[in-house]
């Protein structure tokens, strides 16, 4: 049984210039000790998705349907105060931005223990003790947690905020876009901190990312979205080597490979659509150059074979032979002119 269930999540945001809905078909699911990537471009629903699993949601967003079961309990339709008994215990997160999740007041191991005293009900002493511990195993000096976040580098400070989500041991955290604003060399550190965590605690992973790079080096399986829907999960290496959704190619085919090193990248053509106003059909359609009248006119659903590789596409039995087209940038470059 998955830690974390996700099934048929929708979510609208009322905005001024009308409905938008954020996210339509969420899907997804998340195994014990388990690392998965959520993967799309901005705009795509992906934070909306991930901060949805919390219960934290703006003031202008309603859940329109769906189901999220943590360990066999539907806390979405469950009693108001579902979310709130899981929060920090059974589920943390850890925000982009650092500076986010960390007040600039406040010294950073006084808002540390602060958590472990308000949420996990420990005594001054031993939420001293368990915030140096915590400090340590995220490789921060202990003896930095009088000091503000300020005066922490930003890797340092995304420590810190992994720390504290591991605070009270929880089962399931979800990272959104941690190592965006660190440079590469900073960013590995934190995904190897991050990854060896999760091994050693035996924690699970939602990490919320637009960087198919992150999702090869840290993740045992992907979620794809585009446009609000999931279109596309399975085991990193099946999605990745072998991706049965054309805009998971048109993904792949767009990050540099050491393989193809000097050969020509193709970017996707064209924006994602106004989700005031999706597209009918499937909405990667006006971007697709494999697409046909059906892909226009029907919503393809979201079909999962014997392996666990699930994909919403009118044309997956023919993926290998549209993986292998979409690898010519012409390909890419003539649906551009078309398009233009």
């Amino acid at each position: 049984m998955s830690l974390l269930r996700v099934r048929g999540l929708a979510i609208d945001y009322a905005t001024k210039g009308g409905t938008l809905h954020a996210v339509s078909r969420g899907t997804l699911d998340v195994g014990a000790a388990e690392v998965v990537g959520l993967v799309g471009e901005s705009g795509c629903g992906k934070t909306t998705l991930a901060r949805a699993l919390t219960g934290i949601v703006p003031r202008n967003a309603t859940f329109m349907g769906g189901e999220i079961v943590f360990e066999g309990r539907d806390v979405l339709n469950g009693p108001p105060d579902a979310w709130r008994d899981l929060l920090w215990r059974k589920i943390s997160f850890v925000p982009q931005s650092s500076m986010n999740a960390l007040d600039p007041v406040y010294r950073v191991g006084a808002q540390m223990t602060e958590v472990l005293r308000l949420r996990g009900g420990m005594g001054r002493a031993e939420a001293a003790t368990r915030s140096e511990e915590l400090f340590a195993m995220v490789g921060l000096d202990p003896r930095r947690a009088s000091e503000y976040p300020h005066q922490f580098s930003g890797g340092m400070r995304q420590r810190a905020a992994i720390a504290m989500a591991l605070a009270l041991h929880p089962a399931l955290v979800i990272a959104d876009e941690p190592v965006t604003a660190l440079d590469v060399i900073v960013q590995r550190q934190v995904l190897d901190t991050l990854r060896d965590l999760q091994s050693r605690l035996g924690v699970s992973v939602l990490l919320v990312t637009h960087d198919i790079s992150v999702v090869a080096y840290v993740c045992d399986r992907v979620v794809v979205m585009y446009a609000g829907e999931v279109i596309e999960s399975g085991t990193t290496r099946a999605v990745l080597e072998a991706p049965r959704h054309p805009y998971t190619m048109g993904l792949t085919n767009a990050f540099p490979d050491l393989e193809r090193a000097g050969g020509t990248l193709a970017p996707i053509a064209g924006a994602p659509p106004d989700l005031r106003a999706p597209p009918q059909g499937c909405r990667f359609a006006p971007r697709c150059p494999f697409a046909q009248a059906r892909c226009r006119a029907e919503t393809p659903p979201l079909t999962i074979d014997a392996d666990g590789h699930a994909s919403a596409c009118w044309r997956s039995d023919e993926a290998a032979a549209l993986a292998e087209n979409a690898k010519d940038p012409s390909t890419w470059t003539l649906m551009s002119t078309s398009a233009a």
